[in-house]
C-alpha cells in the first residue's frame, strides 16, 4: 500500500495533513535533521575560529558553502542521510557522514574534516535541534494561531460590548452580562497564557558524554570550553544558535524547558476547551447562529441541522494535544542515571502534540468566524428571566435597612415563574426613597449588566 493522505496512519498527516502544512516543515524528521545540519556546520565554523593552530579559520566561500548546506537543505538530502542511515544504524553519526560527503573536491574543507562533530556526542547535537525546532514551531504557528484567536476574541469584544446576555451559574440563570465581556474573560486569559508560551527559555547544552566537557579538555586541556561552548549557543543564527546556554546538564539537556513550554501551552489549551464548550452551549441556546456554506450538509437525515462542528472539532483535537503534552512534560525530565534512551522516541512525537493542537486553533478560529449573533434569542432570555432583578432589590432594601431584605425576596423568587408585575408590586411597597423605587422600576434584566460593557470595550 502506497503511503497517501488517504493511506496514512495519523489523520494529522491524512484528513488534515494540508491544515498543517506550515508546522510539517519545522516539526518533521526532515526538520529535525535539517537542524542537525545546522547545529553540526555552526559548531564546525566556531571551531575554526576558536584559535587552535590546528583549524585555521575558513575562508569567506568556504563559509558560504557550509551556511548553504543549511539554507538549501532539500528533501533530496534528508533522503541521503538516511540512505547513509541503514548502514550506520545511527541517525546522527548518518548526518556526520553526509556533511564530510559535501567536503569532496574542496581541499580546505576536506583537510579540516575531523573537525566536523568534534568532542560531541550525539546529544550536543540532538537537543540544540529540538531546541531549534521548538523555537521555530513556538514562534511561527502556535503562537501566531493563538493570536488569531486572542485579535479575533478582541473583535468581538468590542463589537458585542453593549449587548445584554443572560448569565447561567449552575446552569441556573443569573445576574446578567454582555456577550462581548463574555469574550473579554477568555481573551485575558488567552492573552496571558500566551505570554507565558512565549516567556519559555528555550535551552541547549554542548558539553559532551555525560555534561563534563571529558573529551574537549583531552584535546585542548587549556581551552575554556565552557564559555566556548556558551557562545556558540547564545550567539544569534546564522553564526551561532541564539538559545539560551544550559551549564548543568547529564548526556541530555535535562528537559525541564520543555515540561515548562509543553505545561505553558496545555494550559492555554485548556482555557480554549472551556471557549469551545461555552460557545457551543450558546449555539444550542440560539444566541449564536452559524452562518450557513452552499452544499455543506449538517446531518445524513435531518436537513434542519447546522452543527456547531468547528468547536466539537476544537475541543476534541485540544484534549489530544494536552494528553501528549502533558505526558512529554511529564516523561522527558525524568532519565535513568547519567542518561537512557526512554526520551528519543518520545521526543520524536513533539510535532504530534504541537500539530494536534495547531489542528484544534484553526477548528476553534473558523467557527469564531462563522458566528453570527442572534440578539432576539437572547433578548428573549432575559425577557423570560425577571427573577434575576431580586438580586439588586434586595442590595437596595439592605443600603437602607429594610429587615430580612434577602429572605423577602428569597420568599417570592426562589423556584418560581416572576413576572415583572410582581416585581413592580414590590417595589413599590418597599418603604425606600421614591427616587430609588423608580430607578428600580425602570431597571430590566438587560439593563441590569453592570460595568460589562465597560469591561468588554476596555479590554
Amino acid at each position: 500500500m502506497s503511503l497517501s493522505t488517504i493511506t496514512a496512519l495519523s489523520p494529522l498527516d491524512g484528513r488534515y495533513a494540508t491544515k498543517l502544512a506550515a508546522l510539517r516543515p519545522i516539526m518533521s524528521e526532515h526538520g529535525y535533521m535539517q537542524r542537525r545540519v545546522q547545529v553540526e556546520v555552526v559548531w564546525f565554523i566556531a571551531l575554526s575560529d576558536a584559535g587552535f593552530a590546528e583549524f585555521k579559520p575558513l575562508t569567506i566561500g568556504a563559509r558560504a558553502y557550509l551556511l548553504g548546506l543549511i539554507k538549501n537543505f532539500s528533501e533530496a538530502d534528508s533522503a541521503a542521510i538516511k540512505e547513509i542511515e541503514k548502514t550506520t544504524n545511527h541517525d546522527v553519526k548518518a548526518v556526520e557522514y553526509w556533511i564530510k560527503s559535501k567536503f569532496e573536491a574542496r581541499p580546505e574543507l576536506e583537510k579540516a574534516s575531523e573537525f566536523v562533530h568534534f568532542a560531541c556526542t550525539s546529544e550536543d547535537i540532538n537537543n540544540t535541534s529540538h531546541a531549534l525546532q521548538l523555537r521555530s514551531g513556538r514562534d511561527q504557528v502556535v503562537l501566531p494561531g493563538l493570536d488569531r484567536i486572542i485579535l479575533k476574541l478582541r473583535e468581538m469584544a468590542h463589537a458585542f460590548a453593549d449587548v445584554p446576555m443572560l448569565s447561567r451559574t449552575h446552569g441556573q440563570t443569573a445576574s446578567p452580562t454582555t456577550v462581548g465581556k463574555e469574550m473579554a474573560n477568555v481573551l485575558m486569559r488567552l492573552q496571558a497564557a500566551s505570554e507565558r508560551i512565549a516567556a519559555v527559555k528555550l535551552l541547549g547544552k554542548m558539553n559532551g558524554a555525560v555534561g563534563n566537557y571529558n573529551a574537549h579538555l583531552s584535546a585542548w586541556p587549556g581551552f575554556d570550553w565552557e564559555a566556548f561552548s556558551k557562545k556558540v549557543i547564545e550567539t544569534p543564527e546564522p553564526l551561532g544558535l541564539g538559545l539560551t546556554f544550559q551549564p548543568y546538564s547529564i548526556q541530555i539537556e535535562p528537559h525541564d524547558y520543555m515540561a515548562e513550554l509543553f505545561d505553558a501551552v496545555a494550559r492555554a489549551n485548556t482555557i480554549l476547551i472551556d471557549l469551545s464548550r461555552d460557545i457551543w452551549g450558546y449555539v444550542s441556546l440560539g444566541y449564536f447562529k452559524q452562518r450557513l456554506k452552499a452544499g455543506e450538509i449538517g446531518s445524513s437525515t435531518m436537513p434542519h441541522k447546522v452543527n456547531p462542528i468547528d468547536f466539537e472539532n476544537a475541543e476534541g483535537n485540544l484534549g489530544l494535544a494536552n494528553a501528549l503534552l502533558r505526558h512529554l512534560s511529564e516523561k522527558l525530565p525524568i532519565s535513568r542515571w547519567q542518561r537512557d534512551l526512554t526520551d528519543s522516541t518520545v521526543l520524536r512525537n513533539m510535532g504530534v502534540a504541537l500539530g494536534y493542537a495547531a489542528l484544534a486553533h484553526a477548528s476553534l478560529l473558523t467557527g469564531l468566524n462563522k458566528l453570527e449573533l442572534n440578539e432576539e434569542a437572547l433578548a428573549a432570555d432575559l425577557d423570560a428571566s425577571w427573577e434575576v432583578l431580586a438580586e439588586p432589590i434586595q442590595t437596595v432594601m439592605r443600603r437602607y435597612g429594610v429587615q430580612g431584605a434577602y429572605e423577602k425576596l428569597k420568599e417570592v423568587t426562589r423556584g418560581q415563574v416572576v413576572t415583572a408585575e410582581a416585581l413592580h408590586g414590590l417595589i413599590r411597597s418597599l418603604e425606600i426613597p421614591q427616587a430609588e423605587k423608580d430607578r428600580l422600576l425602570a431597571m430590566t434584566p438587560g439593563s441590569y449588566t453592570g460595568k460589562a460593557a465597560e469591561l468588554a470595550r476596555r479590554v
